[in-house]
């Protein structure tokens, strides 16, 4: 048995989470199956938050990796530390996720480099298991173990998209911005504005999110509008919070800018 503290990891308040579809249902049984699970959707439609309300209705530890182009195989499964009565090992995130039995979380896992992304491999078959080869241990995954990951499709090119030996280890689930009423609740909720503003917001997102491929990467994320809402509801005009939140963060192009100021003040 692991001597790792599986309390720290463990979330305790439900996080606010609004279903959109039956994907706590899919989750649920995917979880059930231990089937790792690969999320797809824009940045800032709720994927994260997704897995944390998962994680808290399973009564299961998460532990999260924010994955970047730095990151080695080293970081996510260990290394020998040297400290003053010699050298250690350290586990890494993955390792300890498979030691205790935790949901582990790669969020963004595209931004790792490829040759780190193969070390799950193992982990998201019929094995189950986690070679340690520095350590000479071969760590079979608790029971309770599962893998997540998630990407944005929106940015995937050449050079940085899963191998399709990664992609076919995963059950997939889609997701997008919430439908119009939806949303508007969720930005009421999380940034404690009252309806019409939310509404006013997510027209807004509404805009920009048609102008993607015509100027813009991406749209509005849902996070943004809550972002936005929030200096609302600290007593913010609506029109320099919109700024802040919702322009500013999306493009430096001053015609863009301007496009999407136009429609800040189309509502506000």
């Amino acid at each position: 048995m692991s001597d790792i503290d599986r309390d720290q990891y463990t979330i305790t308040e439900e996080p606010y989470y609004r279903p959109v579809h039956n994907e706590v249902e899919m989750y649920q049984a995917a979880y059930d199956a231990r089937m790792p699970v690969m999320l797809k959707g824009p940045t800032g439609c709720g994927k994260s938050r997704f897995v944390e309300y998962m994680a808290w209705k399973l009564q299961k530890p998460l532990i999260t990796v924010a994955c970047n182009e730095d990151m080695t195989a080293s970081d996510l499964v260990g290394r020998f530390l040297l400290d003053i009565n010699g050298t250690k090992w350290q586990d890494g995130p993955l390792t300890v996720a498979a030691r205790i039995g935790a949901i582990c979380y790669l969020d963004e896992v595209v931004e790792a480099r490829q040759d780190t992304t193969v070390v799950i491999h193992p982990l998201t078959d019929h094995r189950r298991e986690l070679p340690l080869e520095k350590k000479g241990e071969l760590l079979k995954a608790h029971p309770d173990f599962q893998i997540v990951i998630s990407y944005n499709p929106g940015y995937q090119s050449l050079m940085k998209d899963l191998k399709q030996s990664t992609k076919q280890r995963f059950g997939g689930m889609d997701f997008d911005y919430p439908e119009t009423a939806v949303e508007i609740e969720i930005v009421s909720h999380e940034g404690g504005v009252d309806r019409e503003t939310a509404e006013k917001l997510v027209q807004i997102a509404h805009r920009s999110r048609n102008l993607k491929g015509h100027g813009l990467d991406e749209g509005m994320s849902t996070r943004l509008l809550v972002y936005a809402a929030q200096l609302v509801a600290k007593g913010i005009d609506p029109l320099p919070a919109c700024q802040m939140a919702l322009v500013t963060p999306l493009t430096d192009d001053p015609d863009m800018r301007d496009t999407l100021g136009a429609a800040v003040n189309t509502y506000f």
